[in-house]
């Protein structure tokens, strides 16, 4: 248990803030190195089958040409086939598709030549001219119709505990399927790769990723190379929510055209290329049921849930995992499949598995506590458990009560009526709905360098990157009260692979992950300060080290501050004008602390439905989250406004349509997959908790990037009921989809 709980009461302004909006923060895409080529993907227009001929003449005649990279010009790969090197010691088989490996097509929009030329503008011009002959093949993409069929779903998992399907046998119960559909990242910044091999066997790259390490492990097994050959650079990342958490075809695209011309390759995907070749949120179906008696305790929960994947790999996540653990109930079983598709390969997007789990889940907690006629809150707590469910665990901290108690109060849930269509303005019907949130709040590994100069300034490094969150600010605010040094005196250094490792911004683990670090190097950092003062100065020999206290750049003796020697001064008695330490601060294993570690959320939304047109309206939004302690209130905040207008997509606008005759996405830009507008945003209020977790690390925090939108849509959907009487089960709720709903 740890007990060193920070109080953070800095002024709370982003240290990368100015940089961001005057311009000087630079991006993947705006790194220029001598002599680079631009380089833009040619993608396959056919869903399934194969390339017959690739004819590049023509297009190798246009003024500025250098190359068409494509499957029959392709050099050896060694993370392509690993066996074919076997002299290679570092070598892996690369994860994913293996562009330009062969003439397969997969998913329409793949990849299958990259055009190479001296400026972006002859690069599409180059693109334009390829002539590409198919042999076409039968193709699969329409996801409702394939999930009923038994032979073409692959076994995902499943759980039992205590009886299967005990629902159907509680007094109270109800069943209802539950569909949400393909969603996209779409980040501003587009995912961008630069290649420069710097020798024939050392490549440095700017790349947009979450995970400066893991690219650099990722491009260092493809080709054979000591990781320590390879450097990614990712200064800055203009948001990711999951797409940038592992390498997409463009990573090995650039680094192996930059091979073959032997010069520094730009690559950077196009926004309709965003919708196929960085992932997405999966399209699922799901089945729930859950059953209660009639004083409201659940009696049992069942849930399944089909996911689509790729044909080429798998791709799963925790659809149904609050389900086993987050309500307190004997009988629970749990069922997930995939469905392989001719799409590409879903990933992690915010609030993986459980954004999609919890919206069919809190969605059916309402329509059963409607049925007992309980409060949806009253129905909450009175299942509420103590222990995690699944591994019997106690939490580690849990004060989803005080998120309860607070949002309802923000949000005015004292109005709100039990009957739908009670509450009326004017021509509009009122209604307030709430849902839940929860997700793993763990911690990883971590190692920080930290260099403290003679001037009082300290310096801290590690790899990690910042897809817009506030990690620099996060962490100099540790470091700031862990050394009560003003924050300016203090600079975090990340997004270099050069750097000590730092863990993948996801997962909602960077804040816990990376302060651990902080706080670890820091604490040491004071030690060794109070080891030089002890060595060196007559006043400090016979005092104990934990009679000592350093303070903005000051070792005294806590006692009497009067006896004091500073930093500068020890330094020059060392002769040497800074000092540096390393530490590493593990990961965090649940077994050993006997400890569940979870964050939560609780999201209430007030809205109005037009009687006649069935168009939606958010009047108020109350996010609250229960993360532990608040180390950053602003760019905490900021998370939580983040995911709500997130949730607000998920539920009333955001989807994927795919024309199953062709296997196209048919709205592959901004311009009809359609993201909140700002009229549509309303006053959104942001609380917290903000107790400490006293056993998942020292300064008490957890992550909230994914609880922040967890539950979301099933709280706008439990308002549009409680407005209308009308359930919508399938994401997004349009107007179109109330209308033709039965109260």
């Amino acid at each position: 248990m740890s007990t060193s709980i920070y109080n953070f009461q800095f002024p709370d302004e982003r240290v990368d803030g100015l940089d961001k909006v005057t311009g000087k923060a630079r991006y993947t895409a705006e790194h220029e190195i001598p002599r680079m080529a631009y380089a833009v993907f040619i993608c396959s227009t056919i869903t399934k089958g194969s390339v017959k001929k690739i004819d590049t003449t023509n297009a190798l005649n246009i003024p500025g040409a250098l190359d068409v990279l494509h499957h029959e010009n392709c050099p050896a790969v060694p993370g392509y086939k690993p066996s074919a090197f076997p002299d290679l010691k570092n070598v892996g088989e690369w994860r994913g598709m293996k562009v330009f490996a062969d003439n397969k097509i997969r998913f329409n929009g793949q990849p299958i030549a990259l055009a190479i030329a001296e400026t972006i503008e002859s690069a599409n011009e180059v693109a334009k001219m390829v002539e590409i002959e198919y042999e076409a093949e039968p193709h699969e993409t329409d996801f409702h119709a394939l999930r009923k069929e038994p032979s073409k779903l692959k076994n995902g998992s499943s759980y039992t505990r205590g009886k299967s399907q005990a629902y159907k046998e509680a007094p109270f119960y109800v069943e209802a399927e539950y569909n949400v559909p393909i969603e996209v990242h779409n980040p501003m910044e587009m995912h961008a790769t630069i290649a420069h091999w710097e020798t024939t066997d050392s490549i440095l790259l700017y790349d947009k990723t979450q995970g400066p390490k893991a690219t650099q492990s990722a491009v260092a097994r493809l080709f054979g190379l000591p990781d320590k050959n390879v450097r990614i650079i990712a200064e800055n990342v203009g948001g990711a929510f999951g797409s940038a958490l592992r390498s997409w075809p463009n990573v090995p695209a650039a680094v192996i055209a930059a091979k073959k011309i032997n010069r520094p390759v730009k690559l950077v995907l196009t926004r309709p290329q965003m919708f196929t070749l960085v992932g997405y949120r999966p399209q699922a179906w799901q089945k729930l049921g859950v059953g209660a008696d009639a004083n409201g305790n659940l009696l049992g929960i069942t849930h399944h849930a089909i996911s689509n994947t790729s044909r080429y790999e798998d791709f799963r996540e925790g659809i149904v995992d609050a389900s086993k653990f987050l309500y307190r109930c004997e009988n629970v079983d749990t069922d997930y499949k995939l469905l392989p598709l001719d799409l590409s390969t879903p990933t992690w997007m915010r609030g993986p598995g459980e954004a999609t789990g919890c919206f069919a889940l809190e969605c059916s907690l309402d329509d059963l506590a409607f049925k007992l006629k309980m409060d949806p809150i009253e129905f909450r707590i009175k299942n509420f458990t103590e222990i995690q469910q699944e591994t019997k665990l106690p939490w580690s901290a849990i004060n989803i009560k005080d998120c309860y108690q607070k949002g309802a109060e923000l949000i005015g849930w004292k109005n709100r009526k039990p009957t739908p269509m009670s509450l009326k303005d004017k021509d509009w019907y009122v209604g307030y709905g709430m849902g839940v949130g929860v997700f793993g709040a763990g911690r990883g590994t971590s190692t920080v360098r930290a260099v403290l100069h003679a001037d009082g300034k300290l310096l801290l490094e590690s790899a990690v990157s910042d897809m817009g969150s506030g990690t620099a600010t996060a962490m100099v605010k540790v470091a700031s009260n862990a050394m009560k040094l003003p924050e300016d005196k203090i600079k975090f250094v990340m997004g270099d692979s050069d750097l000590p490792p730092g863990p993948m911004q996801g997962g909602s683990t960077t804040t816990s992950t990376l302060g651990s670090g902080v706080h670890l190097v820091c604490e040491s950092l004071k030690d060794l300060l109070k080891d030089l003062a002890i060595e060196s100065t007559d006043a400090f020999k016979t005092i104990a080290k934990d009679k000592i206290t350093v303070e903005n750049n000051r070792v005294f003796i806590t006692d009497n501050s009067s006896v004091a020697v500073s930093v500068r001064e020890l330094l020059d008695k060392k002769k040497v004008p800074s000092i540096e330490i390393i530490k590493t601060s593990p990961g965090l294993n649940t077994r050993e602390i006997q400890k569940a570690t979870n964050s939560f959320s609780v999201h209430f939304v007030k809205v109005h439905v037009h009687s006649k047109t069935g168009e939606v309206q958010l009047k108020h939004v109350v996010t609250t989250g229960d993360a532990g302690k608040i180390i950053s209130p602003q760019t905490a905040r900021s998370q939580m406004l983040g995911g709500a207008v997130g949730g607000i997509g998920m539920a009333l606008t955001e989807e994927v349509k795919i024309d199953h005759a062709t296997g196209k996405i048919s709205n592959a830009s901004l311009g009809s997959y359609i993201v909140p507008r700002h009229t549509m945003i309303p006053h959104i209020d942001v609380w917290f908790t903000d107790k400490p977790d006293p056993y998942i690390n020292a300064i008490g925090a957890k992550g909230l990037g994914e609880i922040a939108i967890i539950g979301f849509a099933a709280a706008v959907s439990n308002a549009v009921f409680n407005a209308t009487g009308k359930r919508v089960r399938d994401l997004p709720i349009t107007k179109e989809k109330i209308l033709a709903a039965k109260a």
